[in-house]
């Protein structure tokens, strides 16, 4: 190579190396916090004087856990075990022997605290690997269609009481509300279907004469039905996901899987009693308005019935805030606080109700000995309005403080409107997500150990450069993992570790064959690095292009562990084409051109 032409391939070569550089320090600085992996803390709230520190570790290591760390402060403990495994079966025994205390496990990261303020974390792990519990929970779409028609027939009902219409009769049918029109009711039919279908979306209406007697059904064609069902599964995954939230679970992964069930994974959720219980319930609450004739009867807690209005004043949807709280008398209670169009319906209500009676009901689905679902409706509180309200009021007559601290909670979170079962229940231990873990890496040092060996031996000075880029592959690949959010590494994502180094070692192959060709033509060293490089380019991005297609096919359609390897496998075969192409050649070309210094050859 001249003594001219360096100066000009080192400034063209300057700014993709510069590029190059910034990017693989990005990516090894998010890749850092994994060396410090998050311990688990049990943090312990102190209502009052009488439980100390001492007496708390003192119990734990005497009953087999170890504590190796506790802090005291502002009326709450951390402890820290010497064996995270044991964190469930210590929270339990805490539970159990001081049944006062609010007991939790959390997790505290152990980076570096200028890694922290990056917001830099380790990878998110699956449940494989960091233990957990699964739910598959199953929501029952044709009761919540059933309700939503006896919704429609109720409010049939009392339209027509409403406004004295005459010569219409209504009756509840399996398709949808029937009514049969005498000659006397053929007037006002328009407007009692026109008033409906203001209120219900999508009702549509047939109309058949026999023996000169007209029918109508009011029912839901399949698109509504369809359109109905899609908004019960959003709603139901928005309202898991609140509660999940209220929770402090927040590496949750919750989605749809299928036409009706919905897949719930909570890593590192070592007490699953307390998620199966909220996420599981299915408690809905209305405000209903109390009616002396007609209405709909419904049983009051404690005994007792009372006939309400049919359409509720408002519902647990409109509910923005729920607390708990204490009347005056010490009894539990919950504060609510409503949204605006919540708020709007409860002033207006109130306002022409003052000095009468407004009904809560509480709602909750549950399976009978048959397996049907089956709904429970109670009067939890029945109550004169004594005064102008707007968005906030409070519901009092709970009947524990549990009781209340339960509902607020459902109620922070949403209620939902169709029933759900939980069909499936997987809890992994942590011991077994360690193992996992550690077989894992296992494989996967093999793997890169055989490999490295291999290009070394093969290639000589080449197959160090491949080494070196597949080094660089891996870092980034961790770190890109673990800078993207909602990226989780499972068990077969190990896997779709080891299959991208495969990939980005067949990508050095199938250059370093190139240069070999290039070579044997006669080309100079220089302009066979370039040549193998830019020849191999497009087979490598049609084998990287059509594996990514099938990644985000399997990420589309898979769940779980599945999604897990299908994420992997994509981001792997990005940094594979990034280190295995473009690091790649300019270290093959800055190595050439240091060589020729050294020894003075000519290009």
């Amino acid at each position: 190579m001249s003594h001219k032409s360096k100066p000009a391939l080192w400034r063209r070569l300057k700014m993709s190396y510069v590029a190059m550089i910034a990017a693989c320090i990005l990516l090894a600085v998010s890749a850092l916090p994994n060396l410090y992996p998050n311990k688990s803390w049990l943090h312990i709230s102190l209502p009052d004087q009488t439980v100390t520190l001492q007496s708390v570790t003192t119990s734990l290591n005497q009953h087999g856990f170890e504590v190796t760390e506790a802090n005291d402060s502002q009326a709450k403990l951390a402890i820290l075990l010497a064996e995270p495994t044991q964190s469930a079966n210590a929270l339990s025994f805490i539970k159990t022997q001081y049944p006062q205390l609010e007991a939790k496990i959390v997790e505290h990261a152990t980076s570096p605290q200028w890694l922290q303020q990056l917001g830099l974390s380790p990878i998110k792990l699956g449940l494989d690997l960091n233990g957990g519990v699964l739910f598959v929970l199953d929501v029952d779409l044709d009761k919540a269609m059933q309700e939503h028609l006896n919704s429609v027939y109720q409010q049939t009902k009392l339209t027509l009481r409403k406004d004295k219409i005459r010569g219409i009769r209504a009756s509840e049918v399996k398709e949808g509300v029937e009514l049969q029109i005498l000659p006397s009711g053929e007037e006002q039919l328009a407007g009692l279907v026109s008033t409906l279908q203001g209120q219900f979306k999508g009702l549509m209406e047939t109309k058949s004469t026999t023996n000169n007697l007209t029918t109508v059904l009011l029912h839901f064609n399949e698109q509504s039905q369809n359109e109905f069902n899609k908004q019960v599964m959003a709603q139901s995954l928005t309202t898991l996901r609140g509660r999940i939230e209220e929770l402090g679970i927040t590496e949750a992964v919750t989605q749809r899987q299928g036409k009706q069930r919905i897949r719930i994974e909570l890593p590192g959720v070592q007490d699953p009693s307390e998620a199966k219980r909220i996420i599981g319930a299915t408690a809905t609450l209305d405000f209903y308005q109390v009616v002396e004739v007609g209405g709909k009867a419904f049983n009051v807690q404690g005994g007792g019935v009372v006939n309400l209005n049919p359409m509720a004043i408002f519902s647990g949807d409109h509910i923005n805030n729920a607390s708990v709280g204490k009347d005056e008398w010490g009894k539990p209670l919950v504060q609510l606080s409503l949204d605006s169009q919540g708020g709007d319906a409860m002033s207006t209500f109130s306002k022409h109700n003052i000095g009468k009676p407004m009904a809560t009901v509480y709602s909750e689905y549950s399976r009978d000995a048959n397996g049907d679902v089956v709904k429970k409706s109670e009067v939890i509180n029945v109550a004169n309005i004594a005064q102008h309200l707007s968005s906030r009021f409070s519901i009092t007559n709970m009947k524990s403080p549990q009781a209340a601290y339960d509902l607020a909670l459902l109620l922070r979170a949403g209620s939902l409107t169709a029933p759900v079962t939980i069909v499936q229940e997987q809890t992994i231990g942590p011991s077994l997500g360690s193992e996992n873990i550690e077989h894992g890496l296992a494989a996967l040092m093999l793997g890169i150990g055989i490999t490295l060996a291999f290009m070394a031996l093969w290639y000589r000075r080449l197959g160090l450069i491949a080494n070196i880029a597949l080094l660089l592959n891996l870092t980034a690949l961790v770190g890109l993992m673990s800078l993207l959010p909602g990226v989780v590494l499972t068990l077969p994502g190990i896997a779709g570790l080891v299959l991208t180094i495969g990939m980005a070692v067949d990508t050095n192959v199938i250059i370093f064959e190139r240069i070999k060709e290039e070579k044997r033509k006669g080309r100079p060293t220089y302009q066979a690095i370039e040549q193998g490089y830019n020849q191999a380019f497009t087979t490598i991005l049609d084998a990287n292009v059509t594996t990514m297609i099938t990644a985000i096919i399997l990420y589309a359609i898979g769940y779980g562990p599945v999604k897990g390897f299908a994420i992997t496998l994509a981001l792997g075969l990005l940094t594979s084409v990034f280190t295995g192409v473009y690091i790649s050649k300019a270290l093959s070309q800055t190595l050439y051109i240091k060589l020729t210094n050294l020894t003075g050859a000519k290009a």
